[in-house]
């Protein structure tokens, strides 16, 4: 069978999503693939396109198709549960891709489609970028907090003294401290706090 570079991203988001990032080297993915390490080179220019690839596959189930259809606020909420998906089925990747320089085309364009909308609801050039990350950081801090061990804060390690924490996280109210909930509660939030501040700009340069 003829190997292609699709196949070979593929196995490697597969090996990173059971085995961590740690265990991507060309080696390992070439024994999971039959291959010998060298023939890989002959599909893939190196790692870092192979991370590009990666990036790639996932990012084709990110629906942006939201910004052609609703006004710039509801559009992302809708972009960052779409995001919030497609990165919490590979949490594993979350590091490595954050850690990589971006040039994978498919991203770029999506940047630019939430970009774009976000400059013609009125946000100036030079904040764009940082509206669209401050939710892309919200959505990829839930990615990886949605697969958290659900051990990892409970009501039974709590000090009885810190009374407060515990009832919070007593079985009773167990669903208010899902990640998913989190996400849900800051979301909508986080993105009034930016509708706030646009519309502050826009009586400031008003006033001026």
């Amino acid at each position: 069978m003829v190997l292609k570079p699709r196949q070979i991203a593929l196995a490697a988001l597969d090996l990173v999503d059971t085995d961590g990032s740690e265990a991507l080297t060309m080696k390992r993915l070439a024994t999971r693939l039959n291959r010998r390490p060298s023939s890989l080179y002959n599909h893939i220019e190196g790692r870092v396109d192979l991370i590009e690839r990666m990036r790639a596959l996932i990012v084709e189930d990110i629906d942006v198709s939201f910004f052609a259809l609703k006004d710039w606020d509801d559009a992302l909420q809708d972009w960052a549960y779409s995001y919030l998906a497609a990165f919490a089925a590979r949490p594993n990747c979350i590091r490595l891709l954050a850690t990589t320089p971006i040039t994978d085309p498919s991203t770029l364009r999506m940047y630019e489609t939430v970009v774009s909308a976000l400059c013609s609801a009125g946000w100036p050039d030079g904040d764009a970028v940082a509206v669209m990350r401050t939710v892309e950081a919200h959505v990829l801090g839930s990615a990886l907090d949605i697969v958290a061990p659900e051990s990892l804060l409970t009501a039974e390690v709590v000090p009885r003294e810190l009374v407060s924490l515990r009832r919070s996280l007593d079985p009773a109210n167990v669903k208010h401290s899902t990640a998913r909930f989190a996400f849900r509660l800051g979301i909508p939030a986080l993105i009034a706090g930016l509708a706030k501040g646009l519309r502050h700009e826009a009586k400031d340069e008003t006033k001026g």
